[in-house]
């Protein structure tokens, strides 16, 4: 063990890789899909999209519609959540029963006294020898208890901020990282995500801002779930295997991992006095987007929950096969899904579930989604298409819903706000913005009320 975390070693842990699993993932690229040789080229053509009929998320799987809220509570919602989890992105385990809290720092004089620092390591297991996680809080000085928004990180708390009192994370990360040398950070990553975080425009808004670095929850890599969580918990999940036997198709991917330790660190807010585990905001980008809509779908106590350009397996609809498709990021992240979601490779119609159904998990609570005009690969219009479809789920439950009738894009910069579902597109690439949290931050004032 290395740090409380079992040692990531991609090298080790691809010749350990089951043959069977291999052989399996072999076959599904090739049948029905593009040959290995030939380059992916993205249709962004909206007359090329092909032809598909979304499933309904009012209907049952017996063809029963569901006209009520006590259906689909007792009923339609838990049949998707089975479905996502079977086709899309696999069953996780539980909480661990012997998960602790230790405060590590907390300094209550931070941004110029307007804050309190907290840093918190979240042990999984009992003692101190097992895998943790590091939770890095700044919380408002006023108006205690005050909600918070929640959300993982792609290079270590250290970089959403410059402060030289964040640990510097030490685990294994991706070597495309401002400062990462030999896939470990360096002091020169400090605050290099910074303009992701506007750490102090969120204080100055009555809210706490929670992080974490998703690689302590899982290591981004195709390592056949051998490091992060997976070496303690992949057996609750899958049970004993044989040598040389598959995990099973459904069980757990990054993704599901990555939402799993979302809810373990909404486990330590809800202990926390200082925040209101009522009025979390669970937030994400790109693949870490996916992450916050399946953790906001799987684990209600959410209040709030915000798509950033999480595109194909987040918001953006499957079925357009517009821009990044299910088989091109199941070829580039296989380990982000399970494993039956490769027989999807070019093949979405046959998926039971498509995004917009993703969607309706989380009604009635509020949802926001969010794209990019030059983001293109995360599909833009199938993104707000899901919004739309998911919209007579939250009329049926009372809410507000989507404050538009129209399939079109609204706008670019013209957000739609008002409703329980909102959403905008803004001008600019794939990444976090000041004009994307200032309409979360409207958004969350609406639904999370600062002084209730």
């Amino acid at each position: 063990m290395t740090n409380g975390r079992v040692p990531f070693d991609p090298g080790h842990s691809q010749m350990t890789k089951p043959l069977m699993r291999l052989i399996a993932t072999l076959l599904l690229f090739t049948i029905g899909s593009v040959q290995a040789d030939q380059p992916f080229e993205p249709n962004y053509d909206e007359s090329l999209i092909p032809e598909y009929t979304l499933p309904d998320p009012l209907v049952l799987i017996d063809g029963t519609v569901v006209s009520d809220a006590e259906t689909w509570n007792t009923k339609r919602r838990p049949e998707l959540i089975q479905l996502f989890e079977e086709h899309v992105y696999g069953r996780a385990t539980g909480k661990p029963e012997g998960m602790h809290f230790e405060t590590l720092d907390d300094e209550p004089q931070a941004l110029d006294g307007n804050a309190t620092r907290r840093q918190v390591r979240i042990y999984l297991t009992e003692g101190t020898d097992g895998p943790f996680l590091d939770l890095l809080l700044y919380i408002p000085n006023e108006g205690r208890p005050v909600p918070a928004f929640l959300g993982l990180n792609f290079y270590g708390n250290h970089t959403i901020a410059s402060d030289p009192n964040i640990r510097l994370n030490l685990n294994w990360m991706r070597a495309k990282g401002a400062g990462v040398v030999d896939n470990h950070a360096t002091d020169d990553s400090r605050g290099t995500s910074a303009s992701r975080w506007p750490v102090e425009m969120i204080i100055s808004r009555g809210y706490a801002l929670a992080t974490m670095y998703y690689g302590d929850i899982d290591p981004d890599e195709d390592d056949d779930f051998q490091n992060g969580v997976h070496a303690v918990f992949d057996k609750q999940v899958t049970g004993e295997l044989a040598e040389d036997t598959p995990r099973p198709l459904d069980a757990w991917g990054s993704i599901a991992t990555w939402a799993w330790g979302l809810s373990r660190a909404l486990d330590y807010m809800t202990h926390d006095p200082d925040i209101d585990g009522t009025r979390v905001a669970v937030m994400g980008h790109s693949r870490l987007g996916k992450t916050a809509l399946w953790a906001g779908a799987t684990d209600e106590r959410f209040a709030l929950v915000i798509s950033n350009n999480s595109g194909c397996g987040g918001a953006a609809l499957s079925r357009r096969a517009f821009g990044e498709t299910v088989g091109r990021i199941n070829t580039s992240f296989p380990h982000w899904f399970n494993d039956k979601f490769q027989e999807y490779n070019n093949n979405e119609a046959a998926l039971p579930v498509d995004q917009h159904e993703l969607i309706a998990l989380i009604a009635p609570r509020p949802v926001y989604i969010a794209s990019a005009v030059e983001d293109q690969w995360a599909d833009p219009h199938g993104e707000y298409l899901s919004g739309c479809k998911a919209d007579p789920v939250y009329k049926l439950l009372g809410t507000p819903g989507l404050p538009s009738e129209s399939n079109d894009l609204p706008a670019v910069e013209e957000p739609l706000k008002t409703g329980t579902i909102g959403y905008h597109i803004r001008t600019g690439k794939h990444d976090v913005t000041t004009f994307d949290w200032q309409q979360y931050l409207d958004f969350a004032d609406m639904h999370l009320e600062r002084n209730p």
